[in-house]
This record gives structure tokens, C-alpha cells and sequence, in this order.
């Protein structure tokens, strides 16, 4: 699949994309990945569940969504107007979830690829249980490579385990055509007066520029050791906010750069970022964005 250029949203970030239409031209990004779709419809997780944090915000949505049906009839149709290959993020508590939402979205013109979310760890059933165990991430990918005969298959890693190389040799070897990465750090934050956590959920994930450093070496780690030599491309997320962000990214290994947490401050950031790149190429002699990819010198 070829993209007009490398930038994406974060699933969960702008929902169905109609939430955005006001605030942004989405039809000018790469692609639209839409937030995490289940076989039935989630209420997520009780609030309070996200809070802002010195440097990014934690979420405990809980994989809320409308489900399957009300996606298809409902939201395809809005979709459908960006013009836009969309991936679709894709959860479930059990594996059959997982593929009976995967194998519906087969028949929908306008879904170029499925992001295998076994990485949330914002939920107590499926998400993150799948995603921290290598013979777990082989067996899922396996099977939905099965059901995904048209659309990219897309593997979303945690980078809450010991060796997330290790990890994603395993999606790349059950079949996984990209990888995406990373998906946020299961962190807390304390409410000092009540002496308890301030997220319902206890914990939650920690996403924005804070994990930033840390997201690009995960992605620079599984690049030299995993994709680089399988033909693999990245997705790298985590702390996008301006252009110099996604340049790393892309200097790192990443393909295709996904921005989440930055648009709930400042959504035009997208074409910010777009135009930085495109600036970053031109001053450097750089015809295109894939003569930058994986360059880094270490």
C-alpha cells in the first residue's frame, strides 16, 4: 500500500473521524485508524479515566465502542467521505472475538487493514493478555492471518513486557504484514488527599511526549533486530507532537508515524507536522520521505 504520506491517527484518539471534522482536514493525512472495535458493543471502564500528567495524560477508557454493527451501518458510511485507506482497530476478550470482527471487516470497501490490539492495558480481560507472551502473540497473529486474506494485517505491541524484540519477532513470524508501536505504558496517578488512585481503574495507561525517548528506541530496537531484514514496516506512535518527533521516528525505522495524545491539545498539529517534514526533506536534499527511513547512525 502506497500512502500520500506517512501520517496517521492513533486509534482511540479520534474515534470515527467524525468527532475531528471540525478542527481538522483529516482528508490530508495517510491514513485514519479508527479506535478499537469489538464484536459488541463496551461501556468501558467507570470514570474518572483519563487525567492530564506533566508531559502526557493517562486513559483508562476500558476499550469503549459501539460495536461491530452500529461500525458498520453507522460509522463506515462517515469514513467512507475521508477518501482515505482506514485501518481498523481491532480487541476482543477471546480470539474468536477477534476473529469474527476481523473476518466482517473483509467485505468493507474502504478498510485497507485490521491493527491487532493485544497491547491495551487499560482492561482486565483480553487487551494486554495476549500481547506480553511470545507464543500468545504467535498463536493470535496465526489465527487472524487466517480470516485477514485482503487487508494488511497490522500487530500492536505493548511496551510493557522484558524484550519487546522478541515480541514482534513473533507477530512477524505468525504472519503480521506491520507493526505498530507503541502502545502506552501502564502507569498511576495518586489522589494525595483521598490516599487512593485518581483513575477508577486503578491504573492506566500513560501516553504523550513523556514516553517519547522511550518509544523511539523501541521502535529503533525492533527495526535493526526484526523488521529491517523481514520487510517489515513500522507504525511509530508515542509523544508525537511536532515535526522534529516524527522525524526521529522515521530516522529510527518507522514507515508510517501515527499522533494521538497531541491532538487533544492542538489537532491542526497534524499539518504541522506534515509540512515539517516535508521541510525537513527539502533543507536536507532529501527527495522523499523513505530516503530518511531507518538512516540513523549509532
Amino acid at each position: 500500500m502506497t500512502l500520500a504520506n506517512p501520517l496517521m491517527t492513533a486509534s482511540g484518539t479520534c474515534g470515527y473521524a467524525d468527532e475531528y471534522a471540525d478542527f481538522v482536514d483529516l482528508t490530508q493525512l495517510g491514513a485514519f485508524v479508527t479506535k478499537s472495535i469489538t464484536a459488541k458493543p463496551r461501556a468501558g471502564n467507570n470514570y474518572q479515566r483519563v487525567i492530564e500528567t506533566r508531559a502526557g495524560m493517562l486513559n483508562a477508557i476500558g476499550l469503549a465502542n459501539v460495536g461491530l454493527d452500529v461500525f458498520l451501518a453507522e460509522k463506515v458510511p462517515l469514513l467512507a467521505a475521508l477518501a482515505l485507506p482506514v485501518f481498523v482497530n481491532v480487541a476482543g476478550t477471546t480470539v474468536d472475538d477477534y476473529l469474527a470482527v476481523a473476518d466482517a471487516l473483509e467485505s468493507v470497501d474502504i478498510v485497507r487493514g485490521v491493527e491487532l490490539n493485544i497491547s491495551c492495558p487499560n482492561v482486565k480481560a483480553g487487551g494486554i493478555q495476549f500481547g506480553t507472551d511470545p507464543e500468545q502473540v504467535r498463536l493470535i497473529t496465526g489465527e487472524l492471518r487466517k480470516v485477514c486474506r485482503t487487508n494488511i494485517l497490522i500487530v500492536k505491541l505493548s511496551p510493557n513486557v522484558t524484550d519487546i524484540a522478541a515480541i514482534a519477532a513473533a507477530a512477524v513470524d505468525a504472519g503480521a504484514d506491520a507493526l505498530s508501536m507503541i502502545n502506552t505504558f501502564t502507569a498511576m496517578a495518586v489522589d494525595i488527599d483521598t490516599r487512593r488512585p485518581v483513575l477508577a481503574n486503578g491504573t492506566g495507561g500513560l501516553s504523550g511526549p513523556a514516553i517519547r525517548p522511550i518509544a523511539v528506541y523501541m521502535v529503533h530496537k525492533v527495526y535493526t533486530q526484526v523488521a529491517q531484514a523481514a520487510g517489515v514496516p513500522i507504525i511509530g506512535m508515542g509523544g508525537i507532537q511536532h515535526a522534529h518527533d516524527a522525524v526521529e521516528f522515521l530516522l529510527a525505522g518507522a514507515t508510517g508515524l501515527a499522533v494521538g495524545t497531541a491532538l487533544f491539545v492542538e489537532p491542526g498539529c497534524l499539518m504541522d507536522i506534515r509540512d515539517g517534514i516535508g521541510d525537513y526533506l527539502d533543507s536536507h536534499g532529501f527527495a522523499s520521505v523513505t530516503d530518511i527511513i531507518g538512516t540513523l547512525e549509532v
